[in-house]
């Protein structure tokens, strides 16, 4: 049984993670036009499995073929997802592939009832749908789109699905385990998969005319975007249901457009967004909650003065 601080805590290391993913948004506004997406994301992944494992050698001791089967599966699911959210955001825009890509919070539920033939939860799903209007809102608006669909929508929404399967697949295979060794396992196999993806598309690698702050933006995304925030999701997913999780793991798109909208005063700041920030933590409110605390008033003794 999971104490109510060991999940308090599980909760917050989630939020914590999405508002560091939250302000990555602000640091790459340009790295993506000097560094080509795959080798981006392989020097990430490659920081965090090095890193981790240099601190944490002594538990790679444990490692069998349940771990490195486990790790392979959640790895190529992480891979898959940032692989084809990265081909989608080509062929759409910022916003909406904020937005699609949120989408996997309404797939969870069910990815969960396929795996664990178990049915969602009602209060998920509508939480998770008012979630997903919400984002919308803050997304689309913050850009000033019309909701239209293009192609890369078709690739963001595939992104969706493999950011839902990774969430369903730590929970499923990875919670008996230690979560440092199943992170460290994760990072190495996206890193391998980057690589080949890489090599296979004749994607050219030129360091050497990468500015210093693209530099210092890559050791950042390495070590707090990927090593940290990664780690402070599956450590926190082990105590936390994937549908919860799914929420509170959407905020990333929220502190996104937060972190831009503080940074870059000269943004538009539309009434709307707003409402879409209130919607979003409306859905977490729900989800945490399931109103219970509205049932607990209605149920509660009248007072004598009434």
């Amino acid at each position: 049984m999971i104490s109510k601080r060991t999940s308090l805590l599980a909760k917050i290391s989630l939020v914590v993670a999405t508002v560091i993913w939250g302000s990555t948004f602000v640091l790459m506004k340009d790295t993506v036009d000097v560094l080509a997406p795959s080798w981006l994301l392989f020097f990430r992944f490659t920081i965090g499995w090095v890193v981790l494992s240099g601190i944490f050698f002594k538990r790679l001791r444990v490692l069998d073929k349940k771990y490195i089967a486990s790790g392979a599966v959640i790895g190529l699911c992480l891979f898959l997802a940032y692989f084809t959210q990265t081909l989608g955001i080509a062929g759409t825009t910022p916003g909406k592939n904020a937005m699609l890509t949120a989408g996997y919070c309404v797939m969870v539920p069910f990815i969960m009832w396929a795996v664990h033939r178990k049915k969602p939860d009602g209060w998920n799903l509508i939480a998770a749908v008012i979630c997903l209007v919400g984002i919308g809102m803050v997304a689309l608006c913050y850009e000033g789109e019309a909701l239209t669909i293009v192609p890369g929508d078709a690739l963001t929404l595939l992104g969706a699905f493999f950011y839902a399967a990774h969430i369903v697949a730590v929970w499923t295979l990875a919670r008996d385990k230690d979560m440092i060794v199943v992170t460290i396992l994760q990072f190495f196999y996206c890193s391998v998969f980057c690589l080949i993806s890489s090599l296979i598309s004749g994607t050219e690698l030129n360091l050497t005319n990468l500015p210093a702050e693209n530099i210092v933006m890559l050791v950042y995304l390495g070590l707090f975007g990927t090593t940290i925030a990664l780690l402070l999701q599956n450590v926190g997913q082990k105590y936390v249901h994937p549908s919860a999780a799914s929420i509170l793991l959407s905020l990333e798109s929220v502190f996104g457009v937060a972190f831009s909208l503080i940074f870059f005063a000269d943004e538009k700041k539309d009434p709307i967004i707003f409402v879409g920030f209130f919607l979003v933590m409306v859905a977490v409110i729900i989800s945490e909650t399931k109103l219970d605390f509205l049932k607990k008033n209605k149920n509660a003794p009248a007072s004598e003065n009434e």
